[in-house]
């Protein structure tokens, strides 16, 4: 096998790949990366057995061949050499040679049928929406998906097809994030998948924000996402996602709208003198104004009070500074609408005219 092409080119389906190369592995061809080349074409390959990441690169002069190469060094390799630099790759045996002006490289490599591709699938559900779009919803919610919980089913976002809708719901069971829209493909089936926290990480690194079109696929056991230069492949979390619609809480009386900005602003100054393991914050709600005040153990207090649209009976409720400011910094509108009901019920946070995206957050006691 013997291909030669330039370094830029070779150098970002490689980044690209190198994504779903698992760091701690296993298996050593885990540490590898695919290479497989027709003659014009060149495939890369990466894959952790629970993301598989293909990039190619077209009009490349080499002979038809496949191989197994250590990714982290090659792609060291490669982003050390000069920008515009020619690379020569010949792999002959158990060895890969790579040689670009004076400088030459001999990696060991492993065969490439040993390396592990995920099984070919079918997918029951189809579609094609913007590449913008698609992350825009994904980063709406990630950010409470849970990292390393026992409930296996949290590590990861809920997607939800229904006729021409596509839901996202994350949550790690202190707070919840959901976003929703419309795809140009009536008559999706209803059905939920839940996408494990790595695969979700890779797709938002690799999505581009604009509009472009990148193709879905899902099946029983996959998720398939499709652009022009990438095939991104992940199985999916076997579990079943708590029903988000029963935590939305109802029937909350106290309406709370502000200026996001100015409340943003308000809990980032309050959180400096929080409790820093627990990160709780008081909120006193007066008709038309909000007063947040901090403490800490060293009996430090920081108090912050901003004008409210608010005209209900007063409340006192405590909540994670942390969880509140995730959500003001994904909402995209001037103004957001806080719906209470007690100080034990938790609250539901949306952007004050739009219900694209709603937000729910647990109190906490102070």
């Amino acid at each position: 096998m013997k291909f030669t092409l330039s370094r830029d080119e070779f150098l970002k389906p490689l980044q690209v790949v190198s994504g779903a190369v698992e760091r701690r592995h296993t298996l050593p061809i885990l540490a590898n990366v695919l290479i497989q080349c027709d003659g014009n074409e060149l495939k890369l390959t990466g894959t952790d057995l629970e993301v598989e990441l293909v990039s190619a690169v077209q009009s490349v002069d080499g002979d038809a061949g496949e191989i197994t190469v250590p990714a982290k060094k090659l792609l060291d390799i490669v982003r050390s050499l000069p920008d515009g630099a020619s690379l020569e790759f010949v792999a002959a045996d158990d060895r890969v040679t790579l040689r670009s002006g004076r400088s030459k490289f001999t990696l060991s490599s492993l065969p490439a049928s040993d390396f592990p591709n995920i099984d070919d699938w079918e997918g029951d559900s189809h579609w094609v929406m913007e590449q913008g779009e698609l992350r825009h919803l994904m980063e709406k919610t990630h950010f409470s998906m849970a990292n390393q919980d026992v409930r296996y089913y949290l590590n990861g976002m809920l997607f939800e097809t229904d006729n021409s809708l596509l839901r996202t719901v994350a949550t790690d069971g202190h707070r919840l994030a959901m976003s929703h829209c419309t795809v140009n493909q009536p008559g999706l089936p209803q059905r939920q998948v839940i996408v494990p926290r790595k695969g979700v990480v890779e797709l938002l690194r690799l999505l581009a924000d604009n509009d472009s079109e990148v193709e879905l696929a899902m099946g029983n056991n996959h998720i398939r996402v499709k652009t022009k230069d990438i095939t991104f492949t992940s199985k999916l979390v076997d579990g079943r996602f708590p029903d988000y619609r029963r935590v939305l809480p109802q029937g909350g009386d106290r309406i709370v709208v502000a200026d996001r900005d100015l409340l943003r602003q308000a809990f980032v100054r309050a959180s400096i003198l929080s409790n820093e393991k627990f990160r709780g914050v008081r909120l006193n709600l007066q008709p038309s104004e909000l007063c947040i005040t901090a403490t800490n153990p060293e009996q430090e207090q920081a108090e912050e009070q901003i004008e409210v649209e608010f005209n209900g009976e007063a409340l006192e409720i405590g909540f994670n500074v942390s969880y509140l400011l995730d959500v003001l910094n994904n909402i995209d509108e001037d103004e957001v609408r806080l719906t209470l009901a007690d100080s034990n019920s938790s609250a539901l946070i949306e952007p004050a005219s739009s219900d694209n995206s709603v937000y729910v957050v647990m109190p906490m006691r102070l």
